[in-house]
């Protein structure tokens, strides 16, 4: 998932496909044999864009599916409509996932069942999202038996409301709800990895800190870029620290793969799972990168005097929030904390009333 933490293009960044949008239940041909569509979320960020291309596996033709959007009985209508509508008589062969978030990876138990194909995933979030959609794992986004989870992770860094506190810890249905299971077996991608799709070798290219392991897919003959969440046009990526990993380093993670997609020649077509195809990734790395800079500096400031992380919160979001958004948004404000401690550029220090406070060295 993402916050909605907006940071504006300039010219360098290009939309090729200017306004259009694909209808619900349809799909637009950005690329040879790579189609899009849209599905609803029912949060701020009310989309989020799906993948399908042409295929051939095992001398059948017919097509892979990337990502999958939330189990909802809205979702699987979609992708009726669409089964019914675009895929011009020919089967799903398999589906591809780019990481473990419920709106990438909510409804791929169901779409492998119903297509009788594997699911595509890096090992690391194939056992994220198997841990967190069983009750055990489910239970850490909310609170765990005896304490831990969200809940006292953020009470830990400031979050003291005890309203806010009661809606974390009644959330530990939240993942399971839009991720009731994933597939018992699974086809494990790594880094590096080429995957040819529809006669076209996708090289993977894994990055960190937004999920465990995400997986993008590049593919040079088509010059596109399909990046998921790691490269978005218009809101910045979320980076949090959680409970399971309180000291995490996330944003070092995310911003050093980054680097990753520099390589690519400048005039990738980008296929992000939130907002726009876009062309310019590089002006857009560097606006990233930019922002981060920036918001860092603003954190650096705020902690002139002993800061918590709930403090950091307003320093860096600008808006109300709801209780969705602020779980985001104080994983966030963690992960900049955790970046600045890990460098030497903050101490922190546990005081009497049992919070973790961040100064300046």
């Amino acid at each position: 998932m993402n916050t909605k933490n907006q940071i504006s293009s300039n010219d360098a960044i290009h939309y090729p496909f200017g306004e259009a949008l694909p209808d619900s239940g349809s799909t637009l041909e950005v690329a040879p044999g790579v189609y899009w569509l849209r599905m609803r979320l029912p949060f701020a960020l009310d989309h989020i864009n799906l993948w399908l291309l042409r295929d051939e596996l095992d001398g059948v033709q017919g097509w892979t599916i990337v990502d999958c959007g939330i189990s909802s009985d809205e979702t699987r209508a979609s992708w009726e409509q669409i089964f019914a509508t675009q895929l011009q008589g020919l089967p799903v062969l398999r589906v591809l996932v780019t990481h473990m978030h419920p709106d990438h990876v909510g409804l791929s138990k169901w779409l492998c069942e119903r297509w009788k194909v594997p699911l595509w995933i890096s090992m690391t979030d194939y056992l994220t999202a198997q841990w967190l959609s069983h009750k055990e794992g489910g239970a850490a986004v909310g609170v765990l038996v005896g304490g831990g989870g969200s809940a006292d992770h953020f009470q830990k860094h400031g979050l003291s409301t005890p309203e806010d506190l009661e809606k974390i810890r009644g959330r530990a249905n939240y993942y399971s709800d839009m991720v009731p299971g994933v597939p018992r077996q699974y086809r494990r991608i790594i880094d590096g990895e080429i995957i040819l799709i529809g006669g076209h070798a996708w090289q993977v290219i894994m990055g960190y800190g937004h999920a465990p392991e995400h997986a993008s897919l590049f593919c040079k003959a088509l010059g596109v870029l399909i990046s998921g969440d790691m490269l978005l046009p218009r809101i910045s990526t979320n980076v949090s620290v959680y409970d399971a990993d309180p000291d995490a380093d996330p944003l070092g993670l995310y911003l050093s793969s980054l680097d990753r997609y520099l390589p690519l020649p400048d005039e990738t077509l980008v296929l992000p799972s939130h907002g726009k195809p876009f062309t310019g990734m590089k002006p857009r790395i560097g606006q990233l990168k930019t922002h981060h800079d920036e918001r860092l500096a603003d954190t650096l400031g705020a902690c002139q005097k002993p800061a918590h992380a709930r403090e950091i919160v307003p320093v860096l979001f600008k808006r109300e929030l709801d209780i969705h958004q602020m779980t985001f948004a104080m994983g966030e404000a963690i992960a900049h904390l955790n970046y600045l401690l890990r460098r030497g550029k903050l101490s922190r220090q546990l005081c009497d009333d049992g919070v973790l406070r961040f100064s300046v060295v």
